[in-house]
């Protein structure tokens, strides 16, 4: 019995996708919990409608994060902790506090889970962290760390940063 998939279903497929099943799974598992729905003609020209239209939405998904990966290539934040006498901060920088800073200073709303950071940062300086968006989209965003009592980082401190 051809069925088409409304939820995933781990064993047998993604949402949409048109499966061939034995008649007792579709009718006693698969309809009974509306994860399927059987195959018809006006069904599956109902589901090709709904691919080409997720295919196009995929499209402008994608553009509007390359957009938005480009700006904010171009932008740099500020974030002040409170640091040593030798430029290194009690605490961290976490990638929580990086998107923080990011939606404060320039309106920008980004995941958390989309700051890429190996490791907190913990120096005053300058650092580029590494945005991953969904795909192959990644930018480059410039984060100055600074002393939040206004003092500046030492030359050797700036230096062992950014290097």
């Amino acid at each position: 019995m051809k069925v088409i998939l409304l939820k995933d279903v781990d064993t047998l497929g993604r949402t949409g996708d048109v499966k061939d099943v034995a008649p007792g799974y579709a009718r006693n598992f698969l309809l009974r919990r509306a994860l399927a729905t059987p195959a018809t003609a006006g069904s599956l020209k109902q589901i090709d409608l709904l691919k080409q239209r997720r295919a196009k939405e995929d499209v402008r998904r994608m553009t509007e994060t390359q957009s938005l990966a480009e700006r904010i290539g171009q932008l740099q934040v500020t974030i002040s902790a409170r640091a040593g006498a030798e430029g290194r901060l009690f605490g961290s920088v976490t990638n929580s506090d990086v998107a923080a800073a990011l939606k404060e200073q320039h309106g920008i709303e980004i995941d958390r889970r989309d700051v890429a950071l190996d490791e907190s940062i913990r120096t005053l300086g300058d650092h580029t962290v590494d945005i991953r968006f969904s795909g192959q989209v990644h930018a480059q965003l410039r984060v100055a760390v600074v002393d939040e009592a206004g003092a500046v980082a030492p030359a050797g401190a700036a230096a062992a940063a950014t290097a």
